[in-house]
């Protein structure tokens, strides 16, 4: 079997993540004291116990949800006495879930990971005014019926000046756009006249993956200029390409390009296929991209792995 592990992206977080890992594993708990450590912050104790609305805060969530799937990811390496490279072939992440392939693969430290995706969120969150941007989900559509909506969303804006484009191709029939607030709602309308089962804005507090973030981008570019990268121990398929990378260069510019860039989230998962992946074995908090395998590629194995009775029957597998 060739196997690749994923790590999801943000809107998998829940108060209580990581909880159960870290009371029943020394190599988990040790994860979140280290995170913790390097931030500064009792970012587990927010984890644990709320309140969600802080926990949702990008600059808290990015960092958090990399603690877990990192925790999971060591503790396998531990339980089962293996390395990631003896058990997997690639690995990829959803969004910020591409630092934490990252940080399992041996790029980043740990430490300097969650550094990164607190600055990361920070800057995303800053880059623009809360009420100026929004984010949308397209239910039904495909992705080329999804960009023509977007484009002609900002065609009908005043002048042009809107931004909407596609955030996240993430499978067959769900496609998330991003940009100015009146762009995305009017593509929302434009969504439903052209057959989407459904059009719906997100809760969520910046317009992430459009060309509105490239402060964001700037920012980024600087931080990951000043942290030490090794190449990956496994090939990591790049969010905005959709394939494999391993040159810890072109892995730095490819992250700068990925705050304003579309998640190919769809693309990799066929990527992975086609190079002969029959698992996708997901790494932390919820089952969202396990969803989105069974969407993409019927043939191609998906198992969510977060919890001490998850480590345990995944391990019992190998």
């Amino acid at each position: 079997m060739t196997r690749a592990f994923t790590f999801p992206g943000q809107g998998s977080q829940a108060v209580g993540m990581g909880k159960e890992l870290a009371d029943a594993f020394p190599t988990a708990k040790a994860v979140f004291d280290e995170v913790n450590d390097a931030l500064g912050q009792d970012l587990s104790s927010l984890m644990w116990g709320g309140p969600e609305e802080e926990l949702t805060l990008t600059e808290n969530a990015q960092p958090a949800l990399m603690a877990v799937s990192v925790a999971v990811m060591r503790t396998l390496e531990s339980e089962g006495g293996w390395s990631l490279a003896d058990k997997a072939s690639f690995v990829a992440g959803h969004s910020l879930g591409e630092y934490s392939a990252l940080a399992a693969a041996g790029t980043f430290t740990l430490a300097d990971t969650a550094r990164l995706l607190k600055t990361r969120g920070r800057a995303m969150q800053a880059a623009v005014p809360v009420g100026e941007g929004a984010m949308a989900a397209m239910l039904g559509l495909s992705f080329e019926d999804a960009q023509i909506v977007a484009k002609e969303a900002v065609a009908a804006e005043a002048a042009g000046e809107g931004v909407c484009s596609a955030a996240n191709d993430n499978a067959d029939g769900q496609v998330v756009i991003s940009g100015s607030k009146a762009a995305v709602e009017r593509a929302a309308v434009l969504a439903k006249e052209k057959g989407a089962k459904r059009a719906m804005l997100l809760p969520v507090s910046a317009p992430f993956h459009c060309a509105l973030m490239q402060p964001a981008a700037e920012a980024m570019a600087e931080a990951l200029g000043s942290v030490d990268m090794k190449a990956p121990c496994v090939p990591v398929v790049a969010n905005v390409t959709a394939s494999a990378v391993s040159d810890p260069d072109e892995i730095r510019k490819l992250l700068v390009e990925q705050v304003t860039g579309m998640v190919r989230w769809r693309e990799s998962v066929q990527y992975l296929a086609a190079q002969g992946v029959t698992e996708l074995v997901e790494t932390g908090a919820g089952k969202v991209l396990t969803g989105l395998t069974k969407r993409i590629d019927k043939s191609v194995g998906g198992v969510a792995v977060g919890t001490p009775d998850g480590i345990s029957s995944f391990l019992e597998t190998l």
